[in-house]
C-alpha cells in the first residue's frame, strides 16, 4: 500500500507468469495512469489481453462472455484494476476459467473446489475492500436478489492499494463506496461470534473474532473523519490515502467476520430501487445500530464505535446515541437519502422486503440479536419514516 505502489505491478505479475488477462474499469482504462501502467507491463515483456466492458451489477451473462475471452487467451494470472464490480468480476472469471462449469454451481459458501487463477487486485475506489475479501456478488436473472460466491480461494493473491487511482473520483462514487466501507467496519465489530466446530469445515465468515475486532474500529475512525473531506474535496490526497486504508481494513475485517443486517436488507432494497449498494447499506446503518442496541453487550460495542467516530459522551448510553446520530448525520452530509421514503420505497413494500431479507441466512446468522421477520420489518418501518429512537432526522 502507498501512493505510487502501482509501479510494483509489472514485477508482481511477472512472478505469476507471462500471459496476463487484464480487467479494467471502462473509465480508468482511458486515464493516463492506466496507460502508463499498461506500457510498463508490456515493457516487462508480458503478453496482455484487456477487457473493459464490465457492467456495474455483474449480470451472469457478462461473466460468461468475459470467461470465454479469458480461456481463449489462456492467462497465467489476472490483473483487476477498478472498483468492486471489476474486482468481483476478476474473482469469478478466475474461478470459471480454472474449474469450468456454470456460475450457479458455485453459489453460496465453500463450493469452490480449490485454488483459482492468481489475481492481482488494484482498487480504484475506497469502499468494497474486495481486494482482500473471499466473496464476489453477481446479478442472476433467475434470482430475486443478488447472489454471492464465497470461498477462501477467491481472496486475491496480491492487493496493490495505490490511493492515487482514487484521486478525482466523482462525489457520488466516493460517498457510496466510502459509506459502505464504514458499514463493513461497524457490522464486523457488532457481529455476533459464532460457535464453531473446529473439526468440521468452517463457514467462510466466522462472526466477530480477534482479527476483526483488532482493525474494525481503526477503519471506522479513519473513514468517519475523512469521508466527508474526500466527497467535498476530490483531489485531497490525505483524505484519499486515509479512505483507501480504511477501506482495506474494513475489507480485511469483514472478510474474517462477515456483515449482517444492513447488508441483508440492502439486497432486496437495491433490487427494488436500483440504487448503488453503498447508498442502501449506508442509509440502513443508523437504523440497524438503533435496533441492535437493546442487547447489552452489543450496546457496549456500539458505544466503542461511537468513540471511534468522535463521541465525547461520558456514558455508554450517550456514546450509543452518538454512534447512531453520527452515522445518520454523516450519510446526510455526503448526500445519502435520509429515509427509505426518500429513496422511493412505498410503505406497502416493506413486508415483502423483510421477507426477502430473511433469505440472507449467512448474514442473519451473525446478527447480534435474533433476526426475525418482525425485527426486520420494524427496522424498515423506522427507516422508511426517518425515525431514530423517537427522533426524526
Amino acid at each position: 500500500m502507498g501512493e505510487g505502489a502501482r509501479a510494483q505491478i509489472p514485477a508482481i505479475l511477472a512472478e505469476h507468469g507471462h500471459r496476463i488477462f487484464v480487467l479494467v474499469d471502462p473509465f480508468i482504462a482511458t486515464t493516463p495512469r492506466f496507460a502508463a501502467l499498461r506500457e510498463a507491463i508490456v515493457a516487462r515483456g508480458l503478453d496482455i489481453e484487456s477487457a473493459s466492458d464490465i457492467p456495474p451489477e455483474l449480470p451472469v451473462e457478462s461473466l460468461v462472455a468475459l470467461t470465454a475471452r479469458a480461456r481463449e487467451f489462456g492467462p497465467d494470472a489476472i490483473l483487476a484494476v477498478g472498483g468492486g464490480s471489476v474486482l468481483d468480476a476478476a474473482k469469478l472469471v478466475a474461478l470459471l476459467a480454472t474449474h469450468g462449469g456454470a456460475l450457479p454451481d458455485y453459489y453460496g459458501e465453500n463450493a469452490v473446489p480449490g485454488p483459482v487463477l492468481p489475481i492481482v487486485a488494484v482498487p480504484t475506489t475506497a469502499g468494497t475492500g474486495s481486494e482482500a475479501t473471499p466473496v464476489a456478488v453477481v446479478s442472476d436473472p433467475d434470482r430475486a436478489l443478488k447472489v454471492g460466491v464465497s470461498s477462501r480461494h477467491l481472496v486475491p493473491a496480491v492487493a496493490v492499494v495505490d490511493a492515487e487511482f482514487t484521486l478525482g473520483a466523482p462525489a457520488g462514487v466516493t460517498a457510496a463506496s466510502g459509506i459502505d466501507a464504514l458499514v463493513h467496519a461497524a457490522e464486523s465489530y457488532t457481529a455476533a461470534p459464532l460457535e464453531l466446530d473446529w473439526s468440521a469445515e468452517l463457514p467462510v465468515f466466522l462472526g466477530r473474532n480477534l482479527v476483526s475486532d483488532t482493525i474494525a474500529l481503526d477503519a471506522a475512525q479513519r473513514i468517519g473523519r475523512w469521508l466527508p473531506v474526500a466527497v467535498e474535496q476530490p483531489e485531497h490526497r490525505e483524505a484519499r490515502r486515509e479512505l483507501a486504508y480504511g477501506s482495506l481494513l474494513g475489507g480485511i475485517s469483514f472478510a474474517s467476520s462477515g456483515t449482517h443486517l444492513s447488508h441483508a436488507l440492502q439486497y432486496p432494497i437495491g433490487a427494488l430501487t436500483h440504487t448503488p449498494h453503498g447508498v442502501g447499506t449506508g442509509l440502513m446503518l443508523p437504523y440497524v445500530l438503533d435496533a441492535i442496541r437493546v442487547e447489552p453487550g452489543t450496546a457496549g460495542r456500539i458505544a466503542e464505535l461511537g468513540l471511534a467516530l468522535g463521541s465525547t459522551a461520558d456514558s455508554v448510553e450517550g456514546r450509543v446515541d452518538d454512534a447512531v446520530a453520527i452515522t445518520a448525520q454523516l450519510g446526510q452530509r455526503i448526500g445519502l437519502p435520509s429515509s427509505l421514503a426518500a429513496l422511493g420505497v412505498e410503505r406497502e413494500q416493506l413486508p415483502h422486503i423483510a421477507e426477502l431479507g430473511l433469505q440472507s441466512r449467512r448474514l442473519l446468522a451473525i446478527s447480534p440479536i435474533p433476526a426475525s421477520a418482525e425485527l426486520l420489518l420494524e427496522i424498515l418501518e423506522r427507516a422508511h419514516d426517518g425515525a431514530l429512537t423517537g427522533r426524526s432526522i
